[in-house]
């Protein structure tokens, strides 16, 4: 890890429109981020803890570019205006993330066709470098999601997010759907794709245990606030 900056967070705040009293009532706006202000440095894995409903997923997607919010947000001192393939996000439910009427190899393929890289054959090579970097044989790119144990499907799903190579993976309650055993194996993966591949992450639990085994830094959030 080195003091460079990744990702820069300044004064973000971030609020959802409700209604006061049902459906009927006024409409008022609900603070989740208040003035958040954080920097992730290259080469680090950094975790977010704190509880459900404390901003921490909406922090994420505020990331991604996909909710509302005042402040700057700048990856390489650049500002984050849209979605970029850039940065790639892992979900909580892997099973979800997946369609299950589609082989694996389509699923890990599919990134690149949406994006127009590479050859069919390219791909293929792609897909079986990436299948092997997350720890599955490239013969599992003719199975299907509902051969998959849930451990198998989020390195999946980790895989077909890395495909693109973004800079920075964000993994949003990555392990709290699986058991203990795939969970662990699931956080040495994200060790070993640091450490061999200088991936950079953004780890997002309410398992403050995970949290700590995994990451060089950690910040808690409570309340719509970072504390670090």
């Amino acid at each position: 890890m080195d003091n460079t900056v990744l990702l820069s967070l300044r004064n973000v705040s971030a609020s959802y429109t409700t209604r006061q009293f049902g459906i009927f009532g006024k409409k008022i706006k609900k603070p989740v981020l208040k003035d958040i202000n954080l920097e992730l440095r290259k080469g680090e894995i950094f975790g977010l803890t704190g509880k459900s409903g404390c901003g921490k997923t909406t922090l994420a997607r505020c990331i991604l570019g996909l909710v509302d919010y005042e402040g700057e947000i700048l990856l390489d001192g650049q500002k984050m205006e849209t979605t970029s393939r850039q940065i790639q996000m892992v979900f909580q439910e892997p099973g979800a993330s997946l369609n299950p009427t589609k082989k694996i190899g389509w699923l890990m393929e599919e990134p690149l066709v949406i994006h127009g890289i590479g050859t069919p054959l390219q791909r293929l090579q792609a897909i079986d470098e990436m299948l092997l970097r997350v720890g599955l044989d490239p013969s599992y790119k003719k199975r299907r999601v509902n051969e998959l144990s849930g451990g198998q499907k989020q390195r999946v799903c980790i895989g077909r997010s890395l495909i693109l190579e973004p800079r920075l993976l964000i993994a949003d309650e990555a392990i709290s759907s699986l058991d203990v055993s795939a969970g662990a194996q699931i956080l040495n993966l994200f060790r070993e794709l640091r450490e061999k591949h200088g991936l950079d992450i953004l780890f997002i639990s309410h398992n403050k245990a995970a949290t700590e085994y995994l990451c060089d830094r950690v910040a808690e959030m409570r309340e719509g606030k970072i504390y670090c």
